[in-house]
């Protein structure tokens, strides 16, 4: 899961859902330094990563993508379940992502005095291009992808990995369907 599948699970509690969004740059296991709630986003971010690292779906889903991939396939695959989620109503009844995505920057930007400065930097980006939003068209997953390939080493593989999920996107979106509720129950006593 990336930035749109992190916040979607992550509950209502503010900075719960900060926890979550900063995760990846919050290092060690001394958690201490932080407020205990987003010591709390952070376990949470932590389990949402190993559950779908390990989920036999997301494990089946690299494999198709990694011929195009390479060692960046897993990363690629949160950025296909992103898409799955902004792109199907079916998890958007309650609240449509037009909705949530602003309501998530605001809420992020009025607690980025916790964030590290790299994730705050990020943040603002994201705001002010609406990633969350579109992940929904293939053509915002695939600049997304091509942009994260231009940030990291030799991530040109990436470039067009969208194309595989356009090629099988019924499976990877039943498999997804499948997989989100597992995940969403997986970390119900963390929200």
């Amino acid at each position: 899961m990336n930035f749109l599948g992190h916040l979607y699970v992550s509950g209502p509690e503010p900075l719960v859902i900060v926890g979550n969004f900063m995760g990846d740059e919050v290092k060690g296991r001394d958690l201490s330094h932080l407020h205990p709630s987003i010591q709390k986003g952070v376990r949470l971010h932590r389990a949402i990563d190993s559950f779908t690292d390990r989920h036999p779906l997301q494990r089946l889903g690299r494999s198709r993508v990694r011929p195009h991939a390479g060692r960046y396939a897993g990363v690629v695959m949160d950025m296909f379940y992103d898409h799955l989620l902004a792109s199907d109503p079916h998890w958007w009844a309650e609240t449509p992502l037009k909705e949530f995505a602003p309501r998530m920057y605001t809420l992020l930007t009025a607690h980025e005095a916790f964030m590290p400065e790299a994730t705050r930097r990020m943040l603002r980006y994201m705001a002010t291009h609406d990633w969350l939003t579109s992940y929904g068209t293939i053509e915002g997953i695939g600049g997304a992808i091509a942009g994260l390939a231009r940030r990291v080493p030799q991530g040109t593989p990436m470039i067009g990995s969208e194309e595989v999920l356009q090629q099988h996107f019924s499976t990877y979106r039943a498999e997804f369907r499948e997989f989100l509720p597992a995940l969403q129950a997986h970390v119900t006593h963390l929200v």
